[in-house]
């Protein structure tokens, strides 16, 4: 593997936070991985089964009411009530390298309270 450049922008250092947390954290079918995704406007939620390299359901806030933190919140109940119908209790938190507060800690909180272990 080449050497690497120190990271220059924001994206690039979260985004090596990122690999380094996929080093580690890898999701099975009884425990998929609870991935997230920010945009400027929105937040998204996967739940990923890595053995079998696929998603296993999305939930994204864009049909979502409120503020950003609230829309978190919402969108975490969301994943963690689809999960429940499908019979999935506990899954692996991948904060996809954001820092863990605002609207990450919302979603978090939020499928805590829908039910998901983490």
């Amino acid at each position: 593997m080449p050497a690497m450049r120190p990271p220059k922008s924001k994206d690039e250092r979260r985004y090596r936070r990122h690999l380094r947390v996929r080093k580690k954290v890898s999701g099975t079918t009884e425990r998929p991985r609870l991935v997230i995704r920010r945009s400027l406007k929105h937040i998204y939620a996967q739940l990923v089964d890595d053995t079998a390299n696929r998603t296993l359901m999305t939930v994204s806030s864009q049909d979502i009411e409120g503020k950003k933190t609230e829309k978190s919140a919402e969108v975490g109940k969301r994943i963690a009530a689809r999960a429940k119908e499908v019979g999935i209790a506990r899954v692996v938190f991948d904060r996809a390298g954001y820092r863990y507060h605002g609207r990450v800690k919302a979603l978090a909180d939020g499928a805590r309270e829908g039910g998901l272990e983490f």
